[in-house]
């Protein structure tokens, strides 16, 4: 199975995940608005590098998730 369909089938199954998805792909959508801005506050920078730092808490998170479905997947596999 590709990581693309774990990702459909996570977001369609997991709570946490699909939670954890869309909080991702909003944080990506403010981060695309304030890199338009031509120049940041230091309050908008210091805003930012928090976003971006739960922006990657979050990437991390799924990609632990897809990862034990991966394992899981492979162990029902072999019996």
């Amino acid at each position: 199975m590709r990581e693309e369909e774990i990702i459909e089938v996570l977001k369609r199954e997991n709570e946490e995940f699909r939670k954890l998805y869309e909080e991702h792909r909003h944080l990506d959508s403010l981060l695309d608005e304030m890199n338009k801005k031509p120049y940041l506050t230091p309050e908008e920078e210091i805003e930012k590098k928090r976003m971006q730092k739960e922006k990657l808490y979050k990437k991390d998170k799924m990609a632990e998730m897809i990862r034990q479905y991966k394992s899981k997947l492979a162990k029902e596999a072999t019996q």
